[in-house]
Formats: structure tokens, C-alpha cells, sequence
């Protein structure tokens, strides 16, 4: 494509160069950068793109595309924008052809159960006879096709162009998580969903949007700007910012445990084997068979149900669907032992998040409830507390440990989860100390991995093991180093080894 075609779409302020060269793909970091490539440099937080220009022309970008004017060689075309971000997805729609005409578009937002929601649909959309793509915190994916995935909702560009490639491999749906982040910063502009689904909001990113007012405005726009006509919007009326968000957004279909909700449960039973019952909606009932359980996972289940039939699909494939879907990775997902005890690792990494799972686990009445966790750095510090609050007053065994700390001093995170774990009534014991007598304390074990194997080495018949934190991931970040770690297989190597009493 043309510069000059490109730059109708983008409301330029400025061009300066040739416009007549062509542009053969779209970048935005300059170590990627190709030959005829167009470079967009964004602001960021910690470096502004405009830096990078030099080695972005050094890999043979024809073009820059920034937000103030800047010196560049005659062959190479210059384009000054009001805002990168938005030109940059603005120019990717019209770069890959516009690849969401003529698909439908589900978007769910949410600080937890977006994962959840669209693997379920993901299964109901399959049952229905639909080919979804679908794009997640987990990874990106299209039948046999997977993609890590680095972000929840990626970058314009990226996102685009596997929407494109999917589209081109057969795809005729797509179903995607969109993030707060990706809201804020232009991912999807452009795009008119079909259906947007809202789950809840907790405290979380506020470390990056400020107050929870900002955190609900970058939420709500999924809703009041990237809806297209006809659209529908599904909201769980639950949760109280969605009973806002229901207020504000009038003919949205709502879901939740209210008799005013238009899709709401029936008779429900829950269980480790799963959540069965009867859902309440205006197409009629749905009879409920799922491997999910815990009343947060019937809201997800109730949030999943009510945007497929938005999206037209019939009762029947919303309940094959649900009976089908697989185990979510990360997200309670259970590993099998000879102990006796349920074993379960699980993605909460907030203080809501981990109370709902932890209530769900404890309404399944186990012996003793065992839960090791720790609190990622550079990330959110005021949650640290809370989420120590929480674990110490719902679980009987504590066992608090490292996450990803990052660029942060894993002791001092420990410390600021010991704050919200001491209020509750807890003291303090060394390991040795807390196996022998674990009633009213906690314990601390910095290293994850053993902290895994000491928690397994605690069971017994009957107690339920919570590794919360990682879910899915298989990756620890400590320093600058990406190490391989994934819970699950630390988890069946301890059961393994067996600490015992050692």
C-alpha cells in the first residue's frame, strides 16, 4: 500500500517526503522493522519511540509516523499525528483490508472472568457450527494455529494481522478479551463489535489508571464507542459498576442472581465435579452442565450464556457448548494426586479474584484449606495487603511465597503481603515450626519452587491445595530474566519427590 492511501485515513497534521513509495508492512518496534517498512514511534512510559527512529531506519523504514516533527532523510517520508496510537490502529484496518467485515465480533472486558467467559463461548460458537478465532490472556488461537500470547488484547498492528491471517485460514468469528490497557491505548480502535460482554470490576491496574473512576471510563468505552448497530451488550448486574453500566447503557441484556436480570439461574448445584442447574433466559431455559464450579463461575457461565444468545445463537448450542468446553488453563484447574486432597492451581492475582476462589473452595467444605501465593512486582503495591487480608482469613493454611517479582526486592513484596496477613490474627513461624503446629500462624518460603513442594508435602485426606497467583503461565520473572516455571509441573514433581517429613 501507498503511503499516500495510507495517510487519507490517518489525519495527518503534517507530511513531509516522498508519498508515492510503498509500504510493506507495519511496525512498531524498531528491532522488527523490514525493508519498506512504516514505523510508528509511540510515547511510552518509560522511553519515547522517537529514539529508536535511527535503528528503525537502519532496518530500511521508508517511513515515520510520530506526534511531533522530526529530522529525516529526504527519501523517507515523515507523518506527524495528534496521536500515534490511534493512527497506528487506524492505518493497520486499512493496511490488512478492514478483516472484521463480514465476521462477528464478541468483545469481553472485565478485571476477572474474561478468560473464562471466552473459552465458553469459544465451545458454544464451535457446537453452533462457527469457526471462532479467538484472542486471550492464555494465547491467541484459531483451530490448530497457536500464538503465545504477551498481552491480553495485543497491539493494533499485531492484532490485526492475526485477525487477518485467521480470517484468510477460515475463521468466520472472533471472540477476544479486551483489557483496560488495550481500551486506553487504541487497540481496537476502529473496531464495531457485535457483542460486548462486561463480567465485574475490582480494584486492579492502578498502579497504571490512577483511581477506580478512570479504571470504570476505560472499561465503559468498550460500550459507549465500539459497539456497531444492532450491537448488543450483555452486562452482569451483579457486580455493582455493572449494575452502573446496565443504568447507563439502556436495552443492555443483563445477567446475575437479581429476578430482574433477564438471564439469572434457576435451581443450581456445585460440586468439584462441576455446576449443574437451569438457567432462566428469554429464549427459554438452559440446562446447565458444566465442569466449572463456585458461585463466581456461575456468574462467568451466566455472562458466556447471555452473550451467545445476543449473538444469535440458539439454546441448544449454548448448552452443548458449555457441557463441552475444556478445562480453562489456569483458572482452578486441577491436578491429579494420590493424596487423597484437590490440588488446584488458579490465576487470581487480585484480592477479589482470590476471595471468590477462595470462598468457592470454601463452600465445598474441605478438611483443611491450604493456599500458597505471592504478589508480582512492579505492579499495583496496595493490593499486596489485601490480598495477604483475605488469604489469612479464609484459608487455614498460609504459606506465602514469590510471584513474579520482577525488578523488585522479593522480600520486600513478602513483607508488604505479611501486612495484610497479620491483622487477622496470624503469627509468624518458620517452616519446621508450622508443620508442627500450623493452627493461627503462617509461614514464609521466598523460593517458589519450594514453597510448592512444602505445601504438597502438607496434605492430607480431605484438604484442598490452592497455588494461586500464576494460573496458566509458565514462565517467573526475577530480575530481567524470563526462567521457565510453571506451577503444574512444579506441583506433580514435588508429588513425586514427596518431602514427607524430611
Amino acid at each position: 500500500m501507498r503511503i499516500a492511501e495510507l495517510t487519507k485515513s490517518l489525519a495527518p497534521v503534517a507530511v513531509t517526503g516522498p508519498g508515492d513509495l510503498e509500504v510493506s508492512g507495519l511496525y512498531y518496534d524498531s528491532r522488527q522493522v523490514r525493508p519498506g517498512g512504516l514505523f510508528f514511534a509511540l510515547p511510552g512510559t518509560c522511553a519515547d519511540g522517537c529514539q529508536f527512529v535511527p535503528a528503525a531506519l537502519a532496518n530500511g523504514a521508508v517511513a515515520v509516523v510520530a506526534e511531533r516533527p522530526l529530522s529525516l532523510p529526504d527519501h523517507v517520508a515523515g507523518i506527524v499525528v495528534a496521536n500515534a496510537r490511534k493512527a497506528m490502529a487506524v492505518a493497520a484496518l486499512r493496511f490488512y483490508e478492514d478483516p472484521l467485515q463480514g465476521m462477528t465480533v464478541v468483545g469481553v472486558t472485565g478485571t476477572n472472568g474474561k478468560t473464562t467467559v471466552c473459552y465458553q463461548l469459544e465451545a458454544i460458537f464451535r457446537a453452533a457450527g462457527r469457526r471462532p478465532a479467538v484472542l486471550g490472556t492464555v494465547n491467541y488461537r484459531f483451530e490448530n494455529t497457536v500464538h503465545p500470547a504477551p498481552h491480553t488484547t495485543p497491539e493494533s498492528v499485531d492484532l490485526l494481522g492475526l485477525i487477518a491471517g485467521f480470517r484468510r485460514d477460515g475463521a468466520d468469528t472472533v471472540i477476544m478479551e479486551v483489557s483496560s490497557h488495550g481500551l486506553e491505548q487504541h487497540r481496537v480502535e476502529g473496531f464495531l463489535f457485535d457483542v460486548a460482554a462486561f463480567t465485574n470490576l475490582t480494584p486492579e491496574h492502578l498502579d497504571y489508571h490512577g483511581d477506580m473512576k478512570r479504571y470504570f471510563a476505560a472499561k465503559r468505552r468498550l460500550f459507549s464507542d465500539f459497539v456497531g448497530a444492532g450491537g448488543r451488550r450483555v452486562i452482569n448486574v451483579d457486580d455493582p459498576y455493572g449494575l452502573r453500566l446496565a443504568l447507563e447503557m439502556k436495552g443492555a441484556l443483563t445477567c446475575g442472581g437479581t429476578s430482574e436480570a433477564a438471564v439469572r439461574a434457576g435451581e443450581i448445584h456445585s460440586s468439584f465435579s462441576g455446576t449443574e442447574g437451569v438457567l432462566i433466559t428469554p429464549q427459554g431455559p438452559i440446562h446447565l452442565c458444566s465442569r466449572l464450579f463456585g458461585s463466581y463461575n456461575l456468574s462467568n457461565l451466566m455472562v458466556a450464556a447471555a452473550a451467545a444468545l445476543a449473538a444469535g445463537l440458539p439454546v441448544a448450542a449454548v448448552e452443548e457448548g458449555i457441557r463441552n468446553a475444556p478445562q480453562v488453563p489456569g483458572r482452578l484447574e486441577m491436578v491429579d494426586n494420590d493424596r487423597g486432597a484437590v490440588i488446584l492451581v488458579d490465576y487470581a492475582h487480585t484480592a477479589e479474584g482470590l476471595q471468590s476462589v477462595l470462598r468457592a473452595l470454601k463452600e465445598m467444605a474441605p478438611v483443611r484449606l491450604v493456599t500458597a501465593f505471592g504478589c508480582g512486582g512492579d505492579r499495583d503495591r496496595s493490593k499486596r495487603p489485601r490480598m495477604g487480608q483475605v488469604v489469612g482469613q479464609l484459608s487455614d493454611l498460609v504459606i506465602l511465597t514469590s510471584d513474579n517479582p520482577r525488578s523488585e526486592d522479593p522480600l520486600a513484596i513478602l513483607e508488604q503481603i505479611k501486612g495484610g496477613v497479620r491483622p487477622t490474627g496470624r503469627v509468624e513461624r518458620s517452616p519446621e515450626e508450622y508443620r508442627r503446629n500450623p493452627g493461627g500462624g503462617f509461614t514464609v518460603l521466598p523460593e517458589r519452587r519450594e514453597a510448592i513442594a512444602y505445601a504438597v508435602s502438607l496434605l492430607a485426606p480431605g484438604d484442598v491445595l490452592l497455588v494461586a497467583g500464576k494460573g496458566h503461565e509458565d514462565y517467573q520473572i526475577i530480575g530481567g530474566r524470563r526462567l521457565h516455571f510453571d506451577d503444574r509441573e512444579e506441583i506433580r514433581n514435588a508429588l513425586r519427590n514427596d518431602m514427607g517429613d524430611s
